[in-house]
């Protein structure tokens, strides 16, 4: 971790077409070796996609799904005395949304199907439903984070 000063938090521009910060925050996430025109494109085809199936609001649908994947808590190591302890510690907002973002694309990618929008639409529509691997990591993440609690109280 860095003990300078803290960086400073850039603003961000909502996107095209939802006029979204999150979409954008999303699209810049996904992007690779600065590809912003292929990302764009593949969360747009994922968002139709998602349109078509389900005749919902695919903006909302796509904020349903980042808020079930969103941890509430995490663990961090802490060495005390010679013992390596998985502490609970909750985590600020914009964290949590970091972390559900880089959940869901690297569910997705690692999904095997056709193309990475379709991979996409699909893992996004399962986050919705509660089910998927970016879900999963979600509920792993808790389910460490409540088996380590009694060290929550621990040295801080």
């Amino acid at each position: 971790m860095a003990r300078r000063t803290v960086a400073p938090v850039r603003e961000i521009l909502p996107d095209a077409v939802y006029n979204s910060i999150v979409v954008e925050k999303f699209i810049r996430r996904m992007m690779i070796d600065g590809k912003k025109s292929i990302s764009t494109k593949i969360i747009y085809d994922a968002l139709k996609t998602i349109e078509n199936k389900s005749d919902e609001n695919p903006l909302e649908v796509f904020l349903k799904a980042l808020e079930n994947v969103k941890p509430v808590v995490e663990v961090k190591s802490r060495r005390v005395g010679g013992a390596t302890y998985q502490v609970p510690v909750e985590i600020k907002e914009s964290r949590r949304e970091a972390l559900a973002m880089r959940w869901l694309i690297n569910a997705a990618r690692s999904r095997n199907g056709k193309s990475m929008s379709e991979k996409l639409a699909a893992e996004i529509t399962d986050a919705v439903a509660g089910t998927g691997s970016a879900y999963k990591k979600k509920e792993d993440t808790h389910r460490m984070a409540e088996a380590n609690k009694a060290f929550s109280s621990h040295n801080r």
